[in-house]
């Protein structure tokens, strides 16, 4: 015969309504949820000079890898600072990495070469040798 106490079969039973409860509750939220917008056209173009540097931003016409001055893996968009490229990649998720911040995720590629400005402190882009 089990060792079972009538707390714990209790206590048993009360977790697993509670479990059942939820998962109902997490189904109707994800039938309830609204659907995505349609994905935008891609990040838009910019220019301006942001701590003292001119950062550029725009589509290229280099296509899948964008060339190598359109940005590696980029999706044909090139980013550069001071006239210097900067090899950025859009993530699955649809954030922007750079070999600069590669393991900081931005929203935008604005924001990336931000953050790369920020991470230079003044140093200059010097610029990647891809073989």
């Amino acid at each position: 015969m089990s060792n079972i106490t009538r707390r714990r079969a209790l206590g048993v039973a009360a977790g697993a309504a509670g479990a059942a409860a939820g998962i109902a509750l997490a189904g109707s939220a994800v039938a309830d949820a609204p659907r995505p917008a349609a994905p935008a056209a891609g990040p838009t173009s910019f220019d301006e000079v942001y701590q003292g540097r001119r950062i550029k931003g725009g589509p290229s016409g280099g296509g899948h890898h964008g060339g190598h001055h359109g940005g590696h893996h980029g999706g044909g968009y090139s980013v550069t600072i001071d006239g210097e490229e900067l090899h950025v990649m859009q993530n699955a998720d649809g954030t922007w990495i750079s070999v600069i911040n590669h393991y900081e995720p931005v929203a935008t590629p604005k924001a990336l070469a931000r953050a790369a400005v920020r991470e230079l402190q003044g140093a200059p882009l010097v610029p990647l040798t891809l073989s």
